[in-house]
């Protein structure tokens, strides 16, 4: 038996009893940049109708296709087969040669093994490129809007974030690279590019990639290039990617994902591409975070790089007919501006008098029973916006576009 704040105890270190039931428990001593992390705006509205049977969910960015066949066989096979264990923290020996093949024929030029790392999903990716890049004080400069997690991963490690914002111009997003570079300082470690967008959909050019790769250069600064949605371009087969242009030993990390082009997104497998130097490094903070990505979930993948070319090319067809509806829809209502996506699967449009797009996306979930985004999840710079994802069936998207009419469109 022992006292603690004047109460009788017994057992271990404060017992069976719940340190809610102490009186003047002390309280934990936590990082300030945890302390100040934001809600994720998306997940509110996505828990304020989970479990309603009439909500359309297009909150989140991923199609409402299961993963295919073909890979979930890949999954269970490699379960009878016993592949259960601890994998090596950088892959498994049949992930990284499929993950090689496929990037060499993809950008036709070699990407080795020794420039890969498997992640556990491309979020996970962009945590490990943080952890190896930014100490407190630095700075990482985002194009924007953006999807919220990039930007506090930086604020996690105890970095700045510096926004530079698209142009909307012509119907067109747009970047100022002048502005991008005039926000880089001697603390400014890393530039980070979505390519094809969330929640934008817009497509970086080739020449414009020449020319900030050129200037990395130059600074020392490291491009982290997002390109999850690379295969889900509608101007081409797939967008330009910094690995078509950077030589292995360039400052250069591209982050990418099985989630979006093989439907796999409750499967948590990324990988990312870098320069060979950091290899090892990157396995240390592997071993340090999660010891490697789930085993069998890793045969899956290597099925998927391997079979799943049809899959996609079938799954970007479906978004560009669904890009083409989504569009035609909302460019005949007053209230709406947007600019039609080049890639990605998502419509991000404004709603002229709308000044906080939250309270506007629980009023459309409210009364019309479709789940969309708040434009202001992804910066200061979407307010008044809202991100829908269209990857979903196209009857399933019909009857959402004419719920929302009801709403927005020109007879509101």
């Amino acid at each position: 038996m022992r006292r603690c704040h004047g109460k009788i105890i017994s057992g271990g270190f404060y017992g069976n009893i719940e340190m809610n039931k102490i009186e003047n428990a002390p309280i934990l001593r936590t990082r300030e940049q945890i302390n100040n992390l934001q809600d994720s705006q998306i997940r509110q509205i996505a828990h304020a109708g989970m479990g309603r049977d009439d909500v359309i969910a297009l909150w989140f960015g991923e199609s409402d296709e299961p993963t295919p066949t073909f890979i979930r066989d890949a999954a269970s096979r490699a379960l009878d087969e016993g592949h259960t264990f601890y994998p090596p923290n950088r892959g498994i020996p049949e992930l990284l040669p499929a993950l090689s093949d496929y990037m060499t024929a993809l950008h036709q030029r070699p990407i080795t093994e020794d420039r890969i790392t498997v992640s556990a999903s491309a979020m996970n990716g962009i945590m490990l490129v943080m952890q190896l890049l930014v100490d407190p004080g630095d700075n990482v400069v985002l194009v924007t809007p953006l999807w919220p997690n990039c930007a506090e991963t930086v604020h996690i490690m105890g970095g700045e974030t510096r926004r530079v914002p698209l142009d909307l111009k012509d119907g067109r997003w747009q970047l100022d690279i002048d502005r991008l570079f005039d926000q880089c300082d001697g603390r400014t470690k890393a530039i980070f590019l979505n390519s094809p967008g969330n929640p934008t959909g817009w497509v970086m050019d080739a020449e414009s990639q020449r020319i900030v790769l050129d200037e990395a250069r130059a600074r020392n600064i490291t491009i982290i290039a997002d390109e999850v949605y690379e295969r889900l371009c509608y101007v081409g087969d797939r967008a330009p990617s910094f690995l078509d242009i950077a030589e292995p030993g360039d400052p250069v990390i591209a982050v990418n994902s099985f989630s979006k082009n093989w439907s796999m997104t409750g499967w948590r497998l990324g990988w990312l591409t870098h320069p060979p130097s950091l290899g090892d490094r990157m396995g240390m903070l592997t071993e340090y975070n999660i010891a490697g990505p789930t085993s069998f979930v890793q045969h899956a993948g290597a099925t998927a790089l391997r079979d799943g070319d049809d899959y996609i090319a079938s799954l970007r067809a479906r978004y560009r007919q669904n890009r083409n509806i989504i569009c035609d829809r909302l460019a005949g209502w007053d209230r709406v501006r947007l600019a039609r996506p080049d890639g990605a699967f998502y419509a991000f449009f404004a709603v002229e008098g709308a000044d906080d797009s939250m309270a506007l996306a629980l009023e459309i979930l409210n009364k019309t029973g479709v789940g969309v985004a708040p434009g202001a999840a992804f910066g200061p710079e979407g307010e008044g916006w809202l991100r829908l994802c269209f990857g979903v069936r196209p009857e399933t998207l019909e009857i959402a576009l004419d719920r929302l009419e009801g709403l927005l469109g020109n007879g509101a």
